[in-house]
């Protein structure tokens, strides 16, 4: 999966979305703070690819891509719109594919701008990169080619900043490139390459600052960095795990702070965070909760009262563990429970 798959709703509930089989579920409270509701099938019958991207609007509506079968040896990216975790998502609308037809290309990346329109990534197959965006009165516009992406690897990480505007980081064998979108509705273009060895797989974008989004990647040697663009990356501390790490914007103690959180390489689930973007203050991890098993991912979240939720899920399994801080000083945890 691509993207927080852990989201708060406009409504203030908190819904998770999974893969299950050729199908995507959907789980949410009941109301905030509450039980959860069964699983729920996406997005109505069709059969997917094992693959979600997700993004969420300013609006709180959640935007979901997968690939879909089509003919034999071919297949093509939909889309769904989940407005409310407690009403049923839009049903799987094809969007195509990046090249007219083939096979899949990559696993795609979604973010949302000011206006709600859903702009959808693919890697497109030729080492490029491939734009699907929604058009303000409804409808897509054309595929739009990224130009200035070479060999651009999978694991896009697509984000909206706090201006509303769409950007995008890839990994490419001698770094990252990064786009953004100039001004509302503008193709994001490439604004900057930075020379830096990236380990695939390991990109999370985040929106920081009124002007800034913050990178989190993993380096060969298995440091956590983090970079924005138009600065120099920053070496955070050594990961705690292999995988991608989950970030949120919090406030702890009264101080704005950057939260992330991985499956550490003990099966726990570490948490580190930062005044944001203030790395040069450091952090360190802290474990939490049960060991999981190893295809378990961690996903962060406030809830409606602003509390840091934190969720763990493992495909295998199908097991879903949620957390919240305390109403305390610090960062202290209530006991994991299974939901």
């Amino acid at each position: 999966m691509n993207g927080d798959w852990l989201l708060r709703g406009r409504d203030g509930r908190l819904s998770v979305y999974q893969l299950s089989g050729d199908a995507v579920l959907c789980r949410a409270e009941r109301e905030p703070g509450g039980p959860w509701t069964a699983p729920r099938t996406v997005g109505g019958d069709q059969k997917l690819h094992p693959v979600l991207a997700v993004g969420q609007g300013s609006d709180g509506y959640a935007h979901l891509v997968s690939w879909r079968p089509t003919v034999k040896g071919e297949s093509g990216l939909v889309h769904s719109t989940h407005f409310r975790p407690r009403l049923a998502a839009l049903d799987w609308n094809p969007l195509g594919h990046p090249q007219k037809k083939g096979d899949r290309t990559g696993t795609p990346a979604v973010a949302v701008d000011a206006q709600g329109r859903a702009h959808v990534f693919v890697p497109d197959g030729q080492g490029g990169v491939r734009l699907l965006a929604q058009k303000e009165k409804g409808g897509w516009a054309a595929w739009r080619d990224l130009k200035g992406g070479e060999n651009v690897r999978d694991g896009l990480a697509a984000v909206t900043g706090e201006s509303g505007r769409v950007e995008l980081y890839a990994a490419v064998p001698d770094g990252i490139r990064h786009w953004r979108q100039e001004e509302a509705g503008a193709e994001p273009v490439l604004t900057e390459s930075l020379r830096t060895p990236v380990r695939p797989g390991t990109l999370y974008a985040l929106a920081t600052s009124a002007d800034s989004t913050t990178l989190f990647y993993t380096d060969p040697d298995g440091d956590l960095c983090a970079w924005r663009p138009g600065g120099k990356p920053v070496t955070l501390l050594p990961s705690a795990g292999s995988g991608p790490v989950s970030a949120v914007r919090c406030e702890l103690d009264g101080h704005d702070c950057t939260l992330l959180a991985q499956r550490s390489a003990s099966g726990r689930v570490a948490f580190a965070a930062y005044p944001t973007e203030l790395e040069s203050a450091g952090a360190w991890w802290t474990e939490s909760g049960p060991r999981l098993p190893v295809d378990a991912t961690v996903s962060l979240a406030t809830d409606q009262d602003g509390r840091v939720v934190a969720a763990t899920l493992s495909p295998s399994t199908g097991q879903l563990l949620l957390t919240r801080r305390k109403s305390e000083p610090g960062l202290a945890l209530e006991a994991w429970r299974q939901v």
